[in-house]
């Protein structure tokens, strides 16, 4: 335990977290696989390597860490594993952009490089970041996806699904982004509201209305409602294509809405989704008008190489010279677009890689994961149940997992390497054998590669040692953190490939956050320049005061707003519990306190709220409701400790009272445990604060399983709390200062009371507890009028009346009479014109009396 003359007035944050964090071991956070602990395996999301680690990353770092603190405290064999999700178009733009090429410049493998390059260096700026917020990883554990050792597994992964059935390659449509020239998944597609114009033309005779009139080349059909009159004519006929002449048939189906536009569709592939089922459902012709650069095609005659905008608006100019452009309207439509550049989405047919959703055994292996909060489920089943067309895997890029696969060039047979062999590139590698159908040894190599998520979406089968051999034997893990903003992709993606590859589910359970809104009350943006880092908040207020704003800001699964004052608050805190800290270590410094019984009742009542608040909070954390815990923590500290408990008994410990002993053994207790249920929230404050009266880490130590059950010391020590409080505003009433002599009072309780002196002390008073009730002697002390009543009735005679009623003997003051009499005139009395006052007197002396619940006292005054 340090002298009190060695513990520093005021906390300083900067020189504590610094020193502390250069204290720690990184070895003290290894999983041991050979531990006979139970274990506790977290899937950690990998954040995409920008060199920001962006402040709704740190929120949910957070949170893995206060799990991952509070599970190693309660003696489980932790596994907190950091890993970097590194590929994708992101690195690539920012490549291009600093280099000031694009990416058909240079060699493949020389931009890959230039990719690895970038984002080793952003993982270091990260990595930074992540020891600054004091978040306990587990290095020995942490994975970097764009490595070799890693990819493998992902190339691994790609075969054994491709050999189950799993994963297949054909021509289909597909979510194309013509800006990122790759396809994406239904998962990457957002959603934005924009203005457009329906536009209405003469289509053969028909008027058809649409949005996309630079499909027209595309045009396959038109469809009708077959209940729509106006059409009924037009069943199984042909319509002649305007400005393209190509004939298409008209249609009848229920999906038409006959309120929109014209009531008449044209069917172009690929307009939307829609057309999609109708080109599928009625074995429509294919036409491609525009290409993966989003440029029409040859296809469109005239109209090729304008990119789709310069095709909509020479079209429309050459319907109007044409006269068949009728009218146009403005609308309001959601367009689906890239979810990195916002580019609308065009659906182009293409050959891709996919991988066959059932949802089914995803929806079983969802029901079996515990979520947390649980309603978090049901986006995930939302969006199993939407699921169009199956999951597309293959990108058109070049920083990604090559897919390691090779066709024949004579009969086309799709050939793969040998487990043993990866990882490999087909774009540099050739197959170790011919062809197995043909036996030709010319092959064409796969230039696609697969989409991040591929690499992301076997994080848990990585970190548990899955190899391909079988389960691994710690599989599944126990917890998986992410944000709601990712369920349709990471938790999705994971969930399918796990009962892929292993049957089962990835983890026990999965814990979803919000997502991070800047004090506008927005999602965090550039644009909006609302964005916080959080080593602005770590710098300012330090990393203790950042997580408890984390905890704090929300429950569980809700968006949290960035606030200064809730970190600003955090900080007060911290300072309030430090001042805290050293008057304890104080007082129990002043001479020896040997181990003994916690005697006092205020003791006792102070140990008895702590274990109530022990309790909350270790089932605030089981429950991941990390908000509640700590406001647990801060209201007990502030309200119970610091306003009640040593205002109450300071005077004791002041003093050489006997049972001086007994409140020194329950500071000594409360301050061994607040320490150890701050640590997962506050490791640096916590460790400092520990440090000043115990040795080793409180890191280390085991979660508080105090308990006390004192319902005697509960029911008195809330008493005293309350009377106490009640008899200080009654001081502060009569205008005495809180330390100025009371006077002496008997306090009349229901049971008796030996409370060693602390309320005396604490008011400053002589005070005698009994039991039963006063024997008080009430006396008149005058009257109280009330003028609201007298002044109306009476007027001028007012004055007169009130001298005759202070002139009535005591027993007509308790009961008026009807009339008195003013100036030898008979006035009757106003009913509610006034009140006796009486006083009270105990044994000859006057007495001020209170009623304080249960509680009647009596006070002589000073």
């Amino acid at each position: 335990m340090s002298s009190s003359h060695t513990i520093p007035k005021n906390y300083d944050f900067r020189e504590v977290e610094d020193r502390w964090q250069r204290t720690w071991r990184d070895e003290d956070n290894y999983f041991d696989p050979s531990s006979p602990k139970p274990q506790f395996v977290i899937d950690t999301p990998p954040p995409y390597p920008t060199g920001n680690f962006h402040i709704g990353n740190a929120l949910n770092w957070c949170y893995i860490d206060f799990i991952a603190r509070y599970k190693r405290m309660c003696g489980y064999n932790v596994m907190f594993p950091q890993g970097w999700d590194c590929h994708g178009l992101p690195t690539e733009v920012k490549v291009e952009e600093i280099h000031g090429i694009t990416k058909n410049d240079v060699s493949r493998e020389e931009f890959r490089q230039m990719c690895r390059d970038l984002t080793i260096g952003n993982i270091e700026k990260m990595r930074a970041t992540l020891r600054r917020c004091g978040f306990s990883t587990d290095w020995s554990h942490e994975y970097i996806t764009m490595l070799p050792e890693y990819y493998r597994k992902t190339q691994l992964s790609f075969l054994r699904m491709l050999n189950a059935g799993y994963i297949y390659q054909s021509e289909h449509p597909v979510n194309f982004c013509t800006r990122c020239e790759t396809a994406i998944a239904f998962a990457e597609v957002s959603y934005e509201p924009r203005e457009t114009k329906l536009n209405f033309f003469d289509f053969d005779g028909v008027e058809i209305a649409t949005t996309r009139p630079e499909l027209l080349a595309a045009c396959v059909a038109v469809a009708v409602h077959p209940e729509d009159e106006r059409y009924r004519p037009l069943a199984g006929k042909h319509l002649k294509v305007p400005l393209f002449g190509h004939d298409v048939p008209v249609l009848q189906d229920g999906a038409v809405d006959p309120s929109f536009g014209s009531g008449a569709v044209m069917i172009c592939t690929f307009g939307d989704k829609q057309d999609v089922h109708w080109w599928k459902e009625y074995d429509l012709p294919l036409r491609k008008a525009i290409d993966r650069a989003g440029r029409m095609t040859a296809l469109c005659g005239r109209y090729q190489g304008m990119n789709a905008k310069e095709c909509r608006e020479a079209i429309l100019a050459d319907m109007e010279k044409a006269g068949i452009l009728r009218r146009q309207e403005t609308i309001e439509q959601r367009v689906g677009t890239c979810w990195r550049c916002k580019t609308p989405i065009e659906i182009l047919s293409e050959r891709q890689w996919f991988i066959r959703v059932k949802s089914d055994e995803i929806l079983e292996a969802a029901h079996q994961v515990s979520w947390y909060p649980e309603h978090m489920r049901t986006r995930l089943e939302n969006w199993a149940g939407q699921m169009e067309w199956d999951w597309c895997i293959s990108r058109q890029r070049i920083f990604a997992t090559p897919i390691p696969v090779w066709s024949c060039a004579q009969c086309g047979a799709i050939v793969t390497p040998d487990e043993a062999d990866l990882p490999v590139d087909p774009t540099t590698e050739r197959p170790k054998r011919p062809c197995p159908q043909c036996g030709c040894e010319e092959f064409v190599a796969e230039h696609d590669v697969l989409d991040t998520w591929m690499d992301s979406s076997i994080s848990v089968l990585n970190i548990t040692g899955w190899d391909g051999s079988g389960t691994p034997p710690i599989f599944p893990a126990q917890i998986r953190p992410q944000g709601h903003d990712i369920i349709r992709t990471w938790a999705f993606y994971t969930i399918l490939r796990s009962v892929a590859l292993t049957g089962q589910k990835p983890w026990d359970s999965i814990l979803v956050n919000g997502m991070v809104l800047g004090e506008d009350g927005f999602k965090m943006s550039k644009s909006r320049n609302n964005i916080i880092a959080p080593e602005t908040v770590v710098v300012e207020y330090g990393a203790d005061a950042f997580r408890q704003w984390g905890a704090m800001g929300a429950a569980t699964g809700q968006d949290i707003m960035f606030n200064w004052n809730d970190v600003v608050a955090a900080s007060r805190f911290q300072t309030k519990m430090w001042n805290i800290v050293r008057f304890v270590l104080t007082q129990i410094e002043r001479e020896p306190v040997e181990d003994g019984p916690v005697t006092a009742v205020l003791d006792r009542w102070l140990l008895a709220k702590l274990s109530e608040t022990v309790a909350e909070v270790t089932n605030a954390l089981d429950t991941y409701q990390f908000d509640q815990g700590l406001r647990a923590i801060r209201d007990f500290t502030r309200n119970i400790l610091a306003d009640d408990y040593i205002e109450l008994v300071k005077g004791r410990l002041y003093s050489d009272d006997a049972e001086r002993a007994s409140a020194c053994r329950a500071l000594t207790t409360t301050l061994d445990a607040l320490c150890r249920l701050l640590a997962p929230y506050v490791p640096h404050f916590a460790e400092e604060c520990w440090a000043q009266f115990r040795e080793g880490s409180v890191l280390v130590q085991p979660w508080p399983a105090f308990s006390c059950e004192d319902e005697e010391a509960e029911r008195i020590g809330d008493r005293l709390v309350s009377l106490t409080a009640e008899l200080r505003r009654y001081k502060h009433d009569l205008g005495l200062a809180l330390n100025a002599p009371f006077g002496n009072l008997a306090i009349y309780a229901p049971e008796k009371v030996d409370d060693a002196g602390d309320v005396a002390r604490a008011l400053n008073a002589a005070i005698a507890w009994r039991t039963g009730e006063p024997r008080l002697e009430k006396v008149p002390a005058g009257v109280e009028f009330n003028m609201a009543v007298i002044g109306p009735a009476l007027r001028k005679g007012a004055k007169g009346f009130m001298q005759a009623v202070e002139a009535l003997p005591a027993d007509q003051l308790q009961n008026p009479p009807a009339t008195v009499i003013v100036d030898g005139a008979e006035v009757a009395v106003p009913e509610n014109a006034f009140t006796p006052k009486f006083a009270y007197q105990v044994e000859g002396e006057a007495v001020d009396v209170l009623t304080i619940g249960e509680v009647t006292v009596t006070l002589r005054r000073a």
